[in-house]
């Protein structure tokens, strides 16, 4: 899959959230988890996983943990939404 192609049903959950007008920050979490996951895919990555919300760690509460799927961390995300103005 070419990595373009990968943006369009994350484009599109995200606006499937958005429309319903209740969403908070969490909300937005699926379709990122979902964007990473197919990202590490098409990368020839099948064994990375990500996990929404984990536990804390020593550096804080992270969004998302990467790692390889066995044994290693491979890093962690923070998510913000956008806002609008004006």
């Amino acid at each position: 899959m070419r990595l373009p192609s990968l943006f369009k049903p994350y484009l599109q959950a995200l606006a499937e959230t958005a429309r319903r007008g209740d969403a908070r920050e969490e909300s937005f979490y699926p379709a990122l988890s979902e964007l990473l996951t197919a990202v590490a895919a098409a990368a020839g990555r099948a064994d990375v996983h990500v996990t929404t919300q984990p536990r804390p760690t020593d550096a804080g509460n992270p969004d998302f943990r990467v790692w390889n799927g066995t044994d290693r961390i491979i890093g962690y995300i923070e998510a913000r939404t956008g806002k609008r103005y004006g």
